[in-house]
């Protein structure tokens, strides 16, 4: 909050709320592998591992939402087939003319 005195000593306030981000703290079992690779990997980057595992949680939330059910493959009506292709002369005289 601001407060501002004017000539006419009437004050103006105003409130100015920037960039409110809310963190929360929570504790993780890591394997040490794993966290070994993480603080590599934070000072490779010049990152926080916080950064890192963020990032990392972020990208796999979004591929989770891509995943979903597949849509189904087209299909197309050929008007059958025109050679028994178990039939192996039939399939010789359809592709070479025999």
């Amino acid at each position: 909050m601001r407060t501002k005195d004017t000539q006419s000593g009437a004050r103006w306030t105003s409130y100015h709320t920037h960039d409110m981000v809310y963190h929360m703290k929570t504790t993780l079992n890591i394997d040490e592998t794993v966290m070994a690779q993480l603080k590599r990997e934070a000072a490779r980057q010049r990152r926080t591992m916080s950064e890192l595992v963020e990032t990392a949680l972020r990208m796999l939330f979004r591929s989770s939402k891509k995943r979903g059910q597949l849509p189904p493959l087209p299909t197309f009506h050929s008007g059958g087939a025109l050679v028994d292709v178990a039939g192996r002369d039939a399939l010789y005289q359809a592709m070479e003319g025999r």
